[in-house]
Formats: structure tokens, C-alpha cells, sequence
């Protein structure tokens, strides 16, 4: 979870400024800046184990994949945040005057630890629900098998499957992909 710098409100324009000098991220959450906590092993190997399978699956389609470094811009929450996880749709859409944060993804990730699964799956959610091109999330649970996976059916209406056989294999529709969840769960010991 992100930890809260000084308490004052900060300017976008002050974030942006600060983030970019920065050797940490953090977000920008309407006017607080944010620590990003570093993650577990696993909760890196879950996030490249999804970006690689994603990275071969769409090779010569219309997608870019990202990792946790893309920063994420969410105007209607006023929300600046890096998913661990993001693929946009091409043409990419940077923010207006920006060269270095995307607003147009289709599908996100997060990997879920202890202190960040609940911002994760309300506030976050909520922030990216707002997101007009978003229409798939995935939350990847790194203490055991168990993925949730939202797909958006209608405005407003999200349909929630759930994942904890690893012989399964998880099918995304955003850009008709298929995800085996052994092959997301690669290298992760679950019983340590």
C-alpha cells in the first residue's frame, strides 16, 4: 500500500515535478502524495509471469503491455497510480502535455499483498471503473492459487468469475487471450 508523504494537498503539476526527480514511486491520490511499497519476490514473479504470458500471446496485435513503471492517469478520481500490470489498446494515448503517463488501458492487474488487497479491490477498482476504455481487471493472489477476474459485460455492470484450480485456464476478453494459471503461478512456492 502507498504510504502518505507530509500532510498538505500538492498540485498535479507539484506531483508530476516531484515523481519525476524521484528514485521511488507514488502516487497521486487528489492531492496526497504516496509511497508505493516495494514488493515480495513473488508478488514480482506473479507480475512478469503475467506480463511475459501477455507479451507472447498478443505479439503482432494492436497492444502494448506494461509493467509496474507505467504511470496510469485517471482524471474523474484525480488519481495518478502504477498497476502492476497494464495493457493499452493501440494508438497509445499519453495525457495531454505528457510523454511518460498512459490513459487509455483496457486491461489491468494488480498482485495482491496483505496491506494493499483491500485498496486494491475497492478504491482502486472504483478509480479504474471510471476509465472508459477499461474493461478487464485481474487480481492475483500471491499467497495462494486464487484469481478474481472482473470482465465489464454493460455500463456499469461487471461479471466476476474466480480461479483457484491450478489446471484451469483463465480466458480474457479484451483481447481474446488465454492464460493457463499454472503458467501464472510458475515458480511461486504457495506452501512456504
Amino acid at each position: 500500500m502507498a504510504q502518505a508523504l507530509e500532510q498538505r494537498t500538492y498540485t498535479r503539476e507539484e506531483y508530476l515535478e516531484f515523481e519525476v526527480a524521484s528514485e521511488e514511486r507514488h502516487e497521486y491520490v487528489n492531492g496526497e502524495i504516496r509511497l508505493m511499497t516495494g514488493g515480495t519476490p513473488d508478488h514480482n514473479e506473479l507480475a512478469i509471469n503475467l506480463a511475459t504470458l501477455l507479451k507472447s500471446t498478443l505479439r503482432g496485435k494492436p497492444y502494448r503491455i506494461f509493467g509496474a513503471d507505467q504511470r496510469l492517469w485517471i482524471p474523474d478520481r484525480n488519481l495518478y497510480t502504477y498497476p502492476d500490470v497494464l495493457v493499452v489498446e493501440k494508438p497509445l494515448q499519453l495525457q495531454t502535455g505528457r510523454t511518460d503517463t498512459v490513459i487509455n488501458p483496457c486491461f489491468i492487474a494488480e498482485v495482491l499483498s496483505k496491506s494493499t488487497q483491500d485498496y486494491d479491490h475497492g478504491e482502486k477498482f472504483s478509480a479504474y471503473r471510471t476509465v472508459k476504455s477499461f474493461r478487464e481487471y485481474l487480481l492475483i493472489d500471491q499467497y495462494q492459487i486464487h484469481v478474481e477476474h472482473y470482465v465489464k459485460t454493460a455500463a456499469n455492470q461487471w461479471l466476476l468469475s474466480e480461479y483457484d484450480d491450478p489446471t484451469v485456464t483463465l480466458s480474457l476478453s479484451a483481447f481474446e487471450a488465454q492464460i493457463e494459471i499454472t503458467a501464472l503461478y510458475e515458480n511461486i512456492d504457495i506452501d512456504a
